[in-house]
């Protein structure tokens, strides 16, 4: 409706009067090429599989083993998760008998596993993780973008339409146009400002909801890879195509700690026994 309304009404009207054709063709191109990238995000989005934990003939190391009435990992070498459970084993999905890794979930709704979970959304029929997470950003970024272009290059037209020689219908439809665009703007764009938030500080929405307001011994920290690691690992390692739906993050989403990340987390423990030491040496002085 919003597409019709924009380009029937102010967009095919603004260049067929040619009162200011540059900024006429300017929008027509603008609109309709962000509003093609976000069709096509929107498509990969629910065609893209979010990711899954690998099957038994891939990667057996995620199988579970029943010893003592404990599971355990057949390959227990190639696992070194961040993630356990409060009594201290591995995480483990009772549906799919599998180990999870760090930040994979079940979606009860998709009957699966989904690594890097960020959250089952309704709109896109899928669940959003590692696989099309950044292609669902993006599907928020082109949808506030085409939502704010409607809404401040279509108000002259709107402005126009209140004339009273306007007809009926062309003076509804504007404002009933601006009006939703409005509404959908202020929704998409919030939206997509509490994504960039989670994106900077290298969470997900899981993450945030459940670990992080209920002030579990879950570290937001523990994936922070700085300002340009945490948007990467997000929109991918090609700084030109982060607003592109291309290059997405390299990995297959079964760990997120990297060797860099793991020598600074023991040189900070490290530190940390020192620092301790030194103070109750100092204590125990005279």
């Amino acid at each position: 409706i919003l597409y019709y309304i924009y380009m029937s009404y102010h967009c095919v009207p603004r260049w067929e009067s040619g009162r200011h054709p540059f900024w006429a063709l300017l929008e027509l191109v603008v609109f309709n090429a962000v509003t093609a990238l976000l069709v096509m995000c929107y498509t990969w989005c629910i065609l893209v599989h979010p990711g899954a934990i690998p099957d038994k003939d891939e990667d057996p190391s995620w199988e579970c083993v029943q010893t003592d009435h404990r599971d355990i990992a057949l390959n227990p070498a190639a696992l070194n998760p961040q993630e356990y459970k409060r009594s201290g084993d591995r995480r483990q999905c009772k549906w799919c008998s599998k180990l999870k890794p760090d930040r994979c979930h079940h979606c009860r709704i998709c009957r699966t596993c989904i690594l890097k979970m960020d959250h089952h959304c309704p709109w896109i029929y899928n669940c959003v993780g590692f696989k099309n997470h950044k292609y669902f950003f993006l599907l928020l970024f082109y949808s506030a973008v085409d939502c704010n272009v409607i809404v401040w290059t279509m108000l002259p037209s709107v402005h126009e339409a209140l004339d009273l020689r306007t007809p009926f219908m062309k003076m509804f439809l504007l404002l009933f146009g601006e009006t939703l665009a409005v509404f959908l703007g202020v929704l998409v764009t919030a939206f997509f400002g509490f994504h960039v938030h989670l994106m900077l500080r290298a969470m997900t929405t899981i993450e945030f909801c459940e670990k992080s307001m209920k002030r579990s011994a879950f570290d937001p920290n523990v994936y922070d890879r700085g300002t340009v690691g945490n948007i990467k690992a997000v929109l991918g390692d090609n700084v030109y195509f982060w607003l592109l739906p291309c290059s997405t993050p390299p990995g297959r989403g079964m760990s997120f700690i990297t060797e860099d990340m793991r020598l600074s987390k023991d040189m900070e423990a490290g530190r940390s026994l020192r620092r301790r030491a030194h103070q109750k040496a100092e204590a125990a002085g005279p």
